[in-house]
Order: structure tokens, then C-alpha cells, then sequence
């Protein structure tokens, strides 16, 4: 059995390991555990203890394998992905970043602020 799922570290698909993950299954990719809590779909950074699961014990480290008994493997999508594609998203909807203002020589910028000729 498999899931539609990434690694929540280095984001390769996860269709041929198997199901359901034991505490020691890894990525085959890049070898990162994945019984841990960034790979679960109760995890969110903005709950308490950083978990939708109210009953679940407290897990210090969120990238190490562990014996939450809550685990259920989720999407684990890669963190460094979820601010891009919220910057695509706000992007799109606003029409994208601002334009970098022009600015003067660093060094100048430097020596103007810290007062030195």
C-alpha cells in the first residue's frame, strides 16, 4: 500500500514505501526519518505544541522518529517549500513584490550611517 505523499524534508514522493510507516521507515531518497511529527497530518506550526491532536503527548523534536501513538502520515510537503508557494499566491494576488528601491553605494551607505569620511 502507498500514499500520495512527499518526504517532509527533501520532498521526493513517497508511493513506494511502505505503508502503514513503522518508527523506522526512512526516505529512499535522502534517508531522513519519516515516523515524525513534520510528517504527520495532525502537524501545524500554528497550534499548540504544533499539533491538531489535543490528547498527543508533546514531541520536543518535530524531525525525529518517535512513538506518538497519534501519528498518521500526511502530505509532509518540504518546509522550504510553504513560503514559496505562499509568496507565488500573495504574489499573484497583489501583482508581485515591490521593485527593489535604487540605492546609493553600499560602502557609502555604510560610512554616511557609522559617520566616517
Amino acid at each position: 500500500m502507498s500514499i500520495a505523499a512527499l518526504c517532509w524534508k527533501c520532498g521526493a514522493d513517497l508511493k513506494d514505501v511502505p505503508q502503514p510507516l513503522g518508527r523506522r521507515a526512512e526516505c529512499l531518497i535522502c534517508g531522513t526519518e519519516l515516523h515524525v511529527c513534520r510528517q504527520c497530518r495532525h502537524y501545524d506550526p500554528g497550534k499548540a505544541k504544533q499539533c491538531r491532536e489535543l490528547a498527543a503527548d508533546e514531541i520536543k523534536d518535530k524531525t525525529r522518529a518517535n512513538f506518538c501513538e497519534w501519528f498518521q502520515a500526511g502530505a509532509g510537503a518540504p518546509a522550504a517549500s510553504v513560503p514559496a508557494s505562499g509568496r507565488a499566491s500573495l504574489d499573484a494576488l497583489f501583482g508581485g513584490p515591490p521593485p527593489p528601491e535604487p540605492c546609493a553605494d553600499a560602502r557609502a551607505e555604510l560610512d554616511r550611517l557609522f559617520g566616517k569620511d
